[in-house]
């Protein structure tokens, strides 16, 4: 048995190129040759009534699809979570979906993994709860198989992308990238040390979410939750991204950091009543000029040294007890933080969005502890009870071109 997530544990798949767009079964869409590949509606395969669960309004809309070809997991998976990047003018939108098939040779249903638009004026993005064949069900963002220690696994999938349009509008969204990140990481409450190798720190913009604190209520009773969308900002700035003066001239002009309050408005999940959707955030960073998102695993440290030293700075997601990290000063049942570097010693430098203001978000966390609340996949909570853990879940954002170290570096970590 593997007792970190090795080569073998995670394997991340996307369709990203020209090539990719031609494979695969096209219903209406068409693979664009641009610098930038993508796919878009050339022709509409029909019209659909799509009635929005969140606005109770229905509305008709023209739908082409595009069904990649079947990808063969290399490691047969507990776990998948979809992610996509793509440009959505008002009056489109997207579905991605997902069907597999199960180490017994048996089929899962076609799964719903979001319903997205970058703004929120044409439907409410949205995760669809309720998804389930009594051998793997849908959490929000992620598919997984009920019970681990049957032995089943999802072998192969499928994705399908459906794009919308207003009818006669001619408009299209364009997909950049398409993919899904399946994994089976093992059963643990702690890892393996890994051996410190870098000592490194990139210059990451440092927002607190809790400065907003009470703000935009509607997007989850404002920022006290909004430790996502304020790592994705923290790291999309720090790539030279930004909303413009117009993009945030609905925040109200007293509030400091306003794009804080525009990355939770716009990876707001009105399903999950939350901006903690993995997907929604990479979908919001890809957003930005020429900048790619991308949901995965890493195995250790060691994969975020290697992305740290190319200059990729990275989210990830964690749960801990108070006690459980030291200079925390609180405990959390899921949060979200930027690494954006590693002291002498080894220590995580971590921009920290739970921070009383945006002076104070950068932290040093010690390695040893930091390492074992986000590569764990189970803990004792507060009661005692063991819950789950994320297991080196993080999302990482860097340009539609990388530099060749750049590229490289994302090689090493499993993402193309």
């Amino acid at each position: 048995m593997h007792t970190h997530a090795g080569p073998g544990l995670v394997d991340n798949q996307a369709w990203t190129s020209y090539a990719d767009w031609r494979t695969g079964t096209a219903k209406g869409t068409r693979a664009l040759a641009a610098a930038r590949p993508g796919l878009v509606i050339e022709t509409p395969a029909g019209t659909t009534n799509y009635t929005d669960p969140h606005t109770g309004k229905t509305a008709t809309w023209e739908y082409a699809t595009w069904t990649s070809p079947v990808h063969r997991l290399a490691v047969p998976a507990t776990e998948a979570i979809a992610s996509w990047n793509a440009h959505t003018p008002a009056g489109t939108w997207l579905q991605v979906e997902l069907t597999g098939t199960y180490s017994d040779g048996t089929a899962t249903p076609w799964y719903v993994m979001g319903r997205w638009a970058a703004g929120d004026q044409d439907i409410k993005r949205t995760s669809v709860d309720g998804q389930k064949d009594g051998r793997s069900s849908i959490g929000t963002d992620t598919f997984a198989i009920d019970n681990p220690a049957s032995g089943l696994r999802l072998v192969s999938y499928r994705l399908r992308l459906t794009l919308y349009r207003t009818p006669g509008s001619g408009l299209t969204p364009t997909v950049w990238r398409l993919g899904a990140m399946g994994s089976d990481i093992p059963d643990r409450f702690t890892v393996p040390a890994s051996t410190p190798g870098l000592a490194k720190e990139l210059p990451v913009p440092r927002y607190s979410q809790e400065i907003h604190a009470g703000q935009y209520p509607e997007y989850d009773n404002g920022g006290e939750a909004w430790c996502s969308p304020t790592s994705s900002q923290m790291i999309i700035e720090y790539w030279g991204r930004r909303p413009t003066a117009e993009q945030l001239a609905w925040v109200d002009p007293s509030f400091a950091d306003p794009q804080v309050c525009h990355a939770a408005r716009f990876t707001y999940d009105y399903q999950y009543g939350g901006c903690g959707n993995w997907p929604f955030n990479a979908a919001y960073a890809a957003t930005y000029k020429d900048l790619q998102g991308v949901v995965t695993r890493l195995r250790s440290l060691t994969d975020l040294e290697t992305l740290i030293a190319a200059g990729i700075p990275a989210i990830t997601s964690q749960s801990f007890l108070k006690s459980e990290l030291t200079g925390a000063g609180y405990g959390t049942s899921g949060h979200l933080m930027t690494v954006i570097g590693f002291t002498a010693g080894g220590d995580v430098i971590a921009n920290d969005p739970a921070s009383p203001g945006d002076d104070a978000v950068r932290r040093v966390y010690k390695r040893r502890e930091w390492e074992n609340i986000w590569l764990r996949t189970k803990r004792y909570n507060a009661s005692g009870n063991v819950v789950s853990g994320t297991g080196g879940v993080c999302y990482l954002y860097f340009p539609a071109n990388p530099s060749a170290g750049q590229s490289e570096a994302l090689k090493a970590v499993g993402v193309r």
